[in-house]
């Protein structure tokens, strides 16, 4: 795919990735990194009783897992300079090993920084499950490359 730059992310336009399945692998690792082995993530037992009848995957994970889905959209490999803030995030419906994850993501705002060489992007990002419900989303501010700065240094 071709580079995506500043002036190409017009506020409204939308990218939809591919899917992805989450796996008891995923939330094990995800227990092991961050340390957090609540029950309702790691006991089937316990989970069984719970409100959710099964044990649910952590929430954050479905951040990496919304910013890993970014990356899998394509064109922003050489554009990308840095993600900047995560803000607004709403864990709206739990999420489970087996269910199939997409992101849809938005272009919401955008603006020059100072030096108009960089422009930051502010991308409404939703996370949606195979049944079409969206069980995360919030916004997400990337810093990008303005193709008018790349032309100055060639």
């Amino acid at each position: 795919m071709t580079s995506l730059y500043y002036e190409d992310l017009e506020p409204g336009r939308v990218f939809v990735s591919p899917g992805r399945t989450i796996t008891e692998a995923d939330l094990t690792q995800f227990a092991m990194i961050s340390g957090d082995w609540h029950p309702i993530h790691t006991d089937a037992e316990y989970a069984r009783k719970s409100q959710f009848g099964q044990r649910i995957v952590h929430g954050p994970f479905g951040i990496a897992i919304a910013l890993g889905l970014f990356g899998r959209l394509g064109g922003f490999e050489d554009t990308a300079i840095a993600l900047l803030d995560l803000r607004e995030w709403k864990f709206s419906l739990p999420m489970f090993i087996g269910d199939t994850i997409h992101l849809e993501m938005h272009i919401a705002d955008r603006r020059l920084t100072r030096d108009g060489r960089r422009g930051i992007i502010d991308r409404h990002m939703k996370l949606i499950r195979q049944d079409g419900m969206v069980v995360q989303e919030g916004h997400a501010g990337l810093m990008i490359v303005c193709r008018e700065a790349v032309k100055g240094k060639e």
